[in-house]
């Protein structure tokens, strides 16, 4: 098939792109791994573990890494451009969880992880890093530059962040407690102020990595790109 004038490095393809799909399965499913042999009140709770948006992200990536694979092995642009439509919103998510979660781990790590449950180093760079960046590589290295405008990445992330919200709920309901303890410091309206303001991350975030894009690829065809109505390979 052919490639996108803007990507760097050839993919789908049974080379680099191959190896870091295949590179990034293998650290997503370690981390899932860890978490059916680490006992906590979470492993048998309602909602397991994926109460955690980090674990969302984390099964958004393991999602978008085998579609890139699959392409890879097959060639086939139907699984390349489903990689690309999850990393879209996959990408800028993992950055939102990766920048909130040290920056609050920084000022207060009581804020996000009960007591007695710290995670050990190498588990917790797969959690909270290891997604951000193997996401980052096949964005910029690996993709044809996203088309989606700002309004449409936040009309996706406030839906995603309201529909976090109500799992989260959902879950309090059955459980009795939130995953995460600052949720519980929060009034309700808080928590709603809060995933506003995700969402609004999650989009500014976008932003950054289409200039990111664009600084490596090419600003000013990258930049005309979120004119055209589709995400295409040409």
């Amino acid at each position: 098939m052919a490639q996108h004038r803007l990507q760097r490095l050839a993919s789908p393809a049974p080379s680099f792109s191959l190896l870091l799909h295949l590179l990034g399965i293998a650290s997503f499913g370690r981390s899932f791994y860890f978490l059916t042999t680490w006992e906590t009140p979470f492993t048998h709770a309602y909602g397991w573990h994926f109460q955690f948006l980090t674990i969302i992200g984390l099964g958004a990536a393991l999602v978008s890494f085998a579609l890139g694979a699959l392409a890879d092995m097959t060639r086939s642009p139907a699984f390349f451009q489903a990689k690309n439509a999850v990393s879209v919103l996959a990408t800028p998510l993992e950055a939102v969880i990766s920048v909130l979660y040290w920056g609050i781990r920084a000022i207060d790590p009581d804020l996000l992880i009960q007591e007695g449950f710290d995670l050990p180093l190498l588990e917790d760079v797969g959690f909270h890093l290891a997604p951000v960046v193997f996401l980052t590589l096949d964005h910029v290295l690996l993709s044809p530059p996203w088309t989606m405008p700002a309004y449409g990445t936040m009309a996706l992330s406030t839906v995603l962040a309201f529909g976090y919200w109500y799992w989260v709920e959902l879950c309090f309901t059955k459980n009795g407690w939130y995953p995460y303890p600052l949720f519980a410091l929060l009034s309700t309206l808080q928590r709603v102020l809060l995933f506003v303001f995700s969402a609004a991350l999650v989009t500014v975030s976008s932003g950054l990595l289409k200039r990111i894009y664009a600084s490596i690829n090419g600003y000013d065809e990258a930049r005309r790109e979120p004119h055209k109505p589709l995400k295409k390979v040409e």
